[in-house]
């Protein structure tokens, strides 16, 4: 196979410069215009534009396109940022209490003397039932406070009340844990009192939240 002759080899000019100097020919100086040094009036630089952009065409459309608006620093940082919404959150739940559940917390008790579907405590807890009467417990010994609540528990019942509610504090104050909370719940779904209750579970914040009971009574006794 033939090899390929380099394209750098083809030279025809270059020995223009010996042959000119031979023939005694001598190629005419080309002198290129001085350029002006003073800067053009302004009548001369729109005479200038005008023979520059006098074969140009304009547009049919020559509506205004307005640029795209810009979204500021600070609200372009907020949509980007993931965890916006749950500061927001945060800070509204700090505030003013919204969004705070109740029946999440630790300290939230319901219970029954026997099975009761979910959805009667959820119904008892938020508010579906009226609070008909209520006793207060608070600064009682066991003894004290078990009384009030077996006199209290038989006027609601002989009254014919359904709903009632039993305040006993969340015991914050005790040297150990809670007294009165825990006994509650015992008294309610044992001895005399558990074939009158039906369910019961921590009140709203408004009624006392975890340091207050619901308690929903039957009309009856169960058999």
């Amino acid at each position: 196979m033939k090899r390929r002759r380099s394209s750098t080899g083809n030279r025809p000019f270059q020995s223009l410069g010996k042959i000119l100097a031979e023939k005694n020919i001598h190629l005419p100086e080309v002198k290129l215009p001085d350029l002006p040094v003073r800067r053009l009036t302004s009548r001369e630089e729109r005479l200038l534009f005008r023979q520059a952009m006098a074969d140009v065409i304009p547009l049919a459309d020559t509506r205004i396109v307005p640029p795209a608006r810009s979204i500021p620093t600070s609200n372009a940082q907020a949509i980007e940022d993931p965890d916006a919404e749950t500061v927001r959150q945060l800070r509204k739940l700090m505030e003013t209490g919204e969004g705070f559940v109740l029946r999440h917390t630790a300290e939230y008790v319901e219970g029954s003397a026997g099975w009761m579907p979910p959805e009667m405590f959820r119904r008892l807890h938020g508010g579906y039932f009226s609070i008909q009467d209520h006793v207060d417990l608070h600064g009682l010994n066991l003894t004290a406070a078990k009384t009030h609540l077996d006199r209290f528990l038989k006027r609601a019942i002989a009254a014919g009340k359904r709903a009632v509610l039993v305040v006993h504090g969340r015991g914050r104050c005790s040297p150990g844990p809670p007294v009165l909370k825990p006994n509650l719940a015992r008294w309610l779904v044992s001895g005399r009192w558990k074939r009158w209750v039906i369910a019961f579970t921590s009140a709203r914040s408004h009624d006392g939240g975890t340091g207050a009971t619901y308690v929903l009574l039957r009309q009856r006794p169960k058999q």
